[in-house]
């Protein structure tokens, strides 16, 4: 009796453990991840995200799908991703624009920078740059600002998309240095840095690294850099409180995100990976190569961070009386 008692609770616990194996599911991740670039493809964000991801996806054993979902200054996208199903299998390429800015420019936005996104990890910041097409014949700041202040309204400055961090770049510098630009927005950076290239457009306040390989072959001239720090990239231009506008700082930062419920076994194990590939030398020196500044941080800094970040842009947007349609 004893004996048939004893194999009896050895096959219950068996069943417990087995039943609580099947009930934890397979191990995440157990198919291709999608990372959603809020972008067309050729931006700052596009080439964070196909730097690291095939180095994600080494590490977890599952591929890293980049998937552009351009429009609307990243809302459609970001609010893509904010919708998805929360298990780690749809994330988010965010930056600074989608992530923060939106949250002051559109009252109407269908998603909230805050509440709708479980922060994973910072991944890096980049300079934007202060770039004109030769054909200007200025040669620094100065030079600009009286150029600009000579002819108001007549020098027109491309960016990323209205109320975009480029976007709002430009109109503080408009503020700073009392001069008036006009703006005109693109669907995304890669189109409006073509479009400099090719002179259609004067000057950008575009992000550093799509532009980087124009401004060394002398296609674009590189003015001032907008971050308190010169880009290591370029360390012979100047920032822009170098060159006189004083308290000038503006650079964009670049994260992963994941919708709003996702497990935190999942966000955590999302985290490590992305902070071993970010320590990858060969993943690091590319994106340095490209003008990022690589760093990761913990999901709790980074939250902290974009939470900053949504009042400081929600005032500038203020102070500059930006309106959307």
């Amino acid at each position: 009796m004893r004996q048939t008692w004893i194999r009896s609770l050895a096959c219950l616990a068996a069943l417990l453990v087995s039943a609580g194996a099947n009930a934890a599911g397979p191990s995440y991740p157990d198919k291709p991840i999608r990372l959603i670039v809020p972008y067309p493809p050729g931006g700052g964000a596009d080439l964070f995200a196909r730097t690291i991801g095939p180095q994600l996806s080494a590490q977890l054993g599952q591929a890293i799908v980049v998937d552009n979902k351009p429009g609307a200054n990243g809302i459609v996208g970001t609010e893509q991703v904010a919708r998805s199903a929360p298990d780690g299998y749809t994330i988010l390429m965010g930056n600074i624009g989608p992530n923060a800015i939106n949250q002051a420019m559109y009252p109407a936005l269908q998603y909230d920078c805050i509440t709708d996104f479980a922060p994973v990890s910072l991944t890096g910041f980049t300079n934007h740059i202060l770039a004109v097409h030769p054909k200007l014949g200025v040669n620094d700041v100065a030079g600009l600002i009286a150029l600009a202040k000579r002819n108001p309204g007549k020098l027109t400055y491309a960016s990323s998309g209205l109320g975009g961090s480029p976007h709002l770049a430009g109109e503080l510098f408009a503020l700073m240095t009392q001069t008036t630009l006009t703006h005109v927005p693109y669907k995304g950076a890669s189109p409006g840095n073509s479009d400099l290239v090719g002179g259609q457009v004067d000057m950008t306040f575009n992000t550093l690294p799509p532009l980087l390989s124009y401004v060394r072959q002398g296609r674009i001239k590189a003015l001032a850099v907008t971050g308190g720090q010169r880009a290591a990239s370029l360390p012979d231009v100047p920032t822009l409180a170098q060159s006189g506008v004083n308290g000038y700082d503006v650079s964009t930062w670049y994260g992963i995100f994941a919708p709003a419920g996702t497990p935190p076994e999942v966000i955590t194990r999302l985290n490590r990976e992305i902070e071993r590939a970010l320590a990858n030398v060969e993943v690091r020196s590319k994106l340095e190569a490209q003008g990022f500044e690589v760093q990761a941080s913990t999901p709790e800094a980074f939250g902290a961070m974009v939470r900053t970040d949504v009042q400081k842009w929600r005032d500038v947007v203020k102070r500059a009386n930006i309106k959307t349609n």
